[in-house]
């Protein structure tokens, strides 16, 4: 295949989740769509480059590997958006000065707008952490939901949203444990999307994980609250910031410190990621 060829293919791929080619004459966002496609183009010129300009190969000849694929996401991250409306979201994505971008919105009224190629690196996570991922913005999608994360999520919100995490699930094989909340990756700076966020019925459907009954549960007296907090995930530098995040999430509770209850929640849970 010819080299204008690969990059025609390659850039119709990155559009696939625009309207530019049916409604740029109705589409209020004609203009930033045009940039996505520059930069679209810029991408796919650098991939067409074989060798890299700037490789340090000094072999003869170009030898291109037949196994290589492009990178999936592996983690799906879920944010409020904090602002006023849907509109008013979709145009902060569209500034180029407020530097932050998600793959989709969704709307209450339960409207999906993919604003990025899931392939592709949105800026959503910003500084957070997980487990041992420092980056998590390079291996995961961002998803916010127009909410100022003290309302209730509408239904039909909700249900778009399973929708979505059915289908990114079944695209990318992303493990149930890998659909958590921005508050989660970076809880000394976010709380999104908050305590009114319908976790266990997302871990029901198998996006994300939840506790067994603690009814019965006797704790080990070598149990170290900590250690499990790392073990689902949690950076523990502040270990008062991630407790809140971990009750937020799983008890829908943001008061500092853990309980008797809390801790056996906590026990039963970090078992699933052992």
């Amino acid at each position: 295949m010819e080299s204008n060829t690969i990059k025609t293919v390659f850039v119709l791929t990155l559009l696939l989740t625009t309207y530019v080619f049916s409604s740029c004459s109705r589409n209020p966002y004609a203009a930033t769509n045009k940039s996505y496609r520059k930069q679209a183009d810029h991408y796919a010129d650098i991939l067409e480059k074989y060798p890299l300009e700037d490789s340090n190969s000094n072999a003869p000849h170009f030898v291109g590997t037949t196994n290589f694929n492009m990178r999936k996401p592996n983690f799906v991250i879920i944010h409020h958006t904090a602002q006023n409306s849907c509109d008013q979201t979709l145009k902060t994505f569209t500034l180029t000065r407020t530097q932050v971008s998600a793959h989709y919105v969704i709307c209450q009224d339960g409207t999906i707008h993919h604003m990025l190629n899931d392939y592709l690196r949105a800026w959503h996570a910003g500084l957070s952490k997980w487990g041992n991922l420092t980056d998590v913005n390079s291996s995961s999608i961002g998803i916010e939901l127009d909410n100022d994360g003290f309302q209730p999520f509408a239904d039909a919100q909700i249900n778009s949203l399973l929708k979505l995490l059915a289908s990114l699930k079944t695209a990318y094989n992303i493990p149930a444990a890998n659909f958590i909340g921005h508050g989660d990756i970076a809880p000394t700076r976010k709380n999104d999307p908050n305590v009114l966020f319908p976790w266990k019925m997302l871990a029901e459907k198998g996006f994300g994980n939840w506790y067994d009954d603690t009814t019965n549960i006797q704790m080990p007296f070598y149990f170290d609250d900590i250690q499990a907090l790392r073990i689902i995930g949690y950076d523990t530098k502040d270990t008062t910031a991630s407790i809140i995040a971990f009750k937020r999430h799983w008890l829908q509770d943001t008061t500092p410190g853990l309980t008797d209850e809390s801790k056996k929640v906590l026990y039963v849970l970090a078992k699933k990621y052992l």
